[in-house]
């Protein structure tokens, strides 16, 4: 059963299906696939069909809107009241919180149904969904190929149709860079749109939560119910009149060959659905990763002091070195990143006086092999976490919003992502960018997508 969140919608209006016999199928199907893809860590069996149920008698009485009926799931870190939530660490193995995160709470009085809670990086400390506790979250396109993280978990479960939809969290990319590598549609939306109440932090300056779904309609529907803005309305053919940007450099340096002939193309296709190609100066950039590292790993340590002084021990070897990393990085260093930021905010909403919606691959190399460490692109080493976040972590920064969509498939079968960027607030022309984008070029995509994973 292959529906895309519209589909369901209105087979729910035309009374094809019903909620219980949606959660039912979903049910079935995480329980065949998951021992094996690790992308749930919970199943929130009587949860979803005591939601199914209710759901059901809104719809029978002619209420289908919102998410009305919708199976999604959440990133490990969400808070669920009453459901064990344990941000994929044997620290809150026994974690159960007392009160669902806000975005938990809105999207159920939207009517969704929660199948579950999702596999991740532990805390979201890295880029891949890698878990010693839980069992690493396997690609569903390519086993011996990374899912991308630290949203691993719900990437992999929209691509293997393990839900409709899911909420992750985005940190430097943690949303973006597996719906880039698992070939479905993410979002980091502007910074502060879309509540980081009740989920566990990793940086407050950072963090951004928002969707994974199967495609750019799905994605607005599902901001839509969080935010009540009506971004369905976005999405329309055709790009005529709008302004498309690329950098100039800092995201043309450093690329694997495939994903810049990949990149040659999306241009290409933009200009055919009408928008104007205008190029952007980027040259301000220079040491994007440092800064977004120096903010980041300052701030972790602060955000886990506690459990360090209890349960340091207990935390994986990765974790362990990111404290030490964290308690060396000064003041000094910290407010320079800060001031960065307020700069680089300013000059990146500059950009959008002259385009609409900037244009840059999602990752500078193709999804990578399963513990792969470093890469080397025209003979520069660069670790495997530098490089996936490479393209995605300034827009964390700076807090603009960012969409990741696929750009269809490379030579050795594994999907790619194109990143569109906009100015804070406009999450409308990134979708609507998206949607017509995905309407002219990815059809043959989608129906690949539906013969191997589904």
């Amino acid at each position: 059963m292959i529906l895309s969140i519209k589909e369901l919608m209105e087979g729910y209006k035309n009374k094809q299906y019903s909620p219980t016999e949606i959660t039912k199928w979903y049910m079935e199907r995480i329980k065949e696939l998951n021992p094996k893809m690790h992308s749930y860590i919970t199943i929130t069996e009587e949860r979803a069909f005591d939601q199914a149920k209710k759901a059901e008698v809104k719809i029978n009485a002619g209420e289908v809107s919102g998410l009305m009926g919708v199976p999604i799931s959440y990133k490990d870190s969400i808070d669920t009241k009453g459901v064990l939530t344990t941000s994929g660490s044997i620290i809150d193995e026994m974690r159960i919180p007392a009160e669902d995160a806000e975005v938990v709470t809105r999207l159920e009085q939207e009517g969704s149904i929660s199948l579950g809670k999702n596999n991740m990086y532990e805390y979201a400390f890295g880029i891949t969904s890698q878990n010693p506790f839980f069992g690493d979250v396997i690609n569903p396109w390519n086993n011996n190929k990374t899912a991308g993280g630290s949203s691993g978990g719900s990437a992999a479960a929209v691509a293997a149709n393990l839900c409709l939809g899911s909420i992750g969290t985005d940190t430097a990319g943690s949303i973006r860079v597996p719906a880039a590598c698992c070939g479905v549609v993410g979002l980091k939306p502007t910074y502060n749109l879309v509540s980081m109440k009740g989920m566990t932090p990793l940086s407050w300056t950072l963090d951004h939560a928002g969707p994974i779904a199967g495609n750019v309609e799905d994605t607005a529907i599902i901001m839509q119910a969080l935010t009540g803005i009506p971004y369905t309305k976005a999405c329309l053919n055709g790009l005529a009149g709008m302004r498309i940007g690329l950098p100039t450099h800092y995201f043309t340096e450093n690329i694997d060959n495939e994903v810049k002939k990949m990149y040659e193309k999306a241009i290409r296709h933009m200009t055919d659905l009408g928008a104007a190609i205008v190029e952007i100066d980027t040259s301000f950039l220079t040491d994007v990763i440092s800064i977004a590292t120096t903010l980041g790993t300052s701030e972790v340590g602060v955000v886990h002091k506690e459990r360090i002084q209890s349960a340091l021990h207990l935390y994986s070897e990765g974790a362990q070195k990111t404290f030490e990393k964290s308690r060396l990085i000064s003041a000094f260093d910290y407010i320079t990143a800060l001031q960065k930021r307020a700069e680089w905010t300013r000059k990146v909403s500059e950009i959008f006086i002259d385009v609409d919606v900037m244009m840059t691959p999602a990752m500078p190399i193709v999804t990578a092999d399963l513990q792969t460490e470093e890469v080397t692109i025209g003979g520069v080493n660069e670790s495997l976490g530098d490089c996936m976040i490479r393209y995605t972590s300034l827009f964390n920064i700076t807090g603009h919003p960012a969409l990741s969509i696929p750009f269809g498939l490379t030579k050795s079968g594994v999907p790619l992502g194109l990143q569109l960027i906009a100015n804070h607030d406009r999450e409308d022309l990134l979708f609507r960018a998206g949607y017509a984008y995905e309407q002219y070029t990815l059809t043959n995509f989608y129906s690949e997508r539906h013969l191997k994973l589904h």
